[in-house]
């Protein structure tokens, strides 16, 4: 039984004398197996306690860089917030460096300036390019631990990713598109934010793959670049939809959903089946008017709690753990959609 602790602590702990603990620890016999229990027990005591006396007092200041849409920066402010007094006693600080797009040079600055000033700890949402992949790599010199959020720089030096499986989430998304257009004729429009962010080209690749070997008739009209903003959205559907009178679908990959429905309305258009990504409040909304088929949703509050005890292992404040699992997959329908 491996512990750190003075034999006479653990027979404080679990009432006992040192002799009969002792002769647990050392597997001497003589012991019932109750009296076994409670030296084991008495060393898992004291595993959570010691623990809770690391926290106490603990402060970690952590900074949040992440290039989305403000509906999803809300969402994850709104889930980092939710989740702070679970990781109590421990008190955890944040600075938010959010954008909806610009110049990759802008988030390595940002990240530059966070290694010059020190952090505890750096949860990134940002494009998978060298560039960014680099400045990770110099946060991490800096003694900075960095956690990918959503959507993973796997060639960089970062830590751990949280967030779901984008590939399934992908094939997810081909499995209820499929069994909803069902023998209705026509093509599925896929939307992307970017070309450059991990996730959505693995979700699109989930998605084709899944298509392919399930639904080959059908043919899939791709737009990327809108950054998941209407105003840019608006006009590459528009122009999508004008080019190609089959497309009767949607899977939003990237987001811009409002700006997606309102050129199939002014195009006179039908959707008829709408798969989107993420209940944040925009499509929270079109789900309750029944306007979007269905969102694969993720727990953010889960994710943000498991970034931040993440960073905290890292600083000895938690016993160290397995990497984290991808988190669950959500089928949001306007059936079972969470309470407001």
């Amino acid at each position: 039984m491996g512990h750190p602790y003075p034999i006479r602590e653990i027979a404080r702990q679990a009432g006992l004398s040192e002799a009969t603990v002792d002769r647990v620890l050392n597997g001497r016999g003589g012991v019932r197996e109750s009296t076994q229990r409670e030296v084991r027990q008495a060393v898992a005591d004291l595993d959570r306690q010691r623990t809770q006396v690391r926290l106490v007092g603990r402060t970690f200041m952590i900074d949040i860089v992440m290039q989305a849409p403000e509906r999803f920066t809300t969402a994850v402010r709104a889930a980092l917030e939710a989740e702070l007094p679970a990781l109590h006693p421990a008190v955890v600080r944040s600075r938010f460096h959010f954008r909806e797009t610009g110049p990759v040079t802008e988030l390595v600055a940002t990240l530059d300036r966070i290694a010059r000033r020190g952090s505890q700890g750096v949860i990134v949402k940002a494009p998978d390019v060298p560039e960014i992949t680099a400045a990770v790599g110099r946060l991490v010199a800096a003694g900075i631990p960095v956690v990918t959020l959503v959507t993973d720089l796997p060639s960089s030096a970062r830590l751990a990713y949280v967030g779901i499986d984008n590939r399934a989430a992908g094939a997810t998304a081909a499995y209820l598109m499929g069994q909803w257009l069902g023998d209705r004729p026509g093509n599925v429009l896929t939307s992307l934010s970017s070309g450059f962010f991990r996730n959505e080209e693995e979700r699109e690749m989930g998605f084709r793959g899944a298509m392919r070997a399930r639904h080959p008739e059908r043919a899939l009209v791709e737009i990327t670049e809108g950054q998941g903003l209407d105003a840019t959205q608006y006009d590459l559907v528009r122009d999508a939809l004008q080019r190609d009178a089959d497309i009767r679908a949607v899977y939003s990959i990237g987001g811009g959903n409002i700006a997606t429905l309102r050129a199939f309305e002014d195009l006179g258009r039908e959707c008829a089946v709408f798969v989107a990504h993420d209940l944040d409040h925009d499509n929270t909304r079109l789900l309750r008017e029944h306007r979007l088929s269905c969102v694969l949703h993720h727990d953010l509050r889960q994710d943000m709690q498991e970034t931040c005890r993440t960073i905290m292992r890292t600083h000895g404040a938690l016993p160290p753990a397995t990497p984290p699992l991808p988190s669950a997959i959500q089928v949001v329908t306007p059936y079972n959609m969470p309470p407001c």
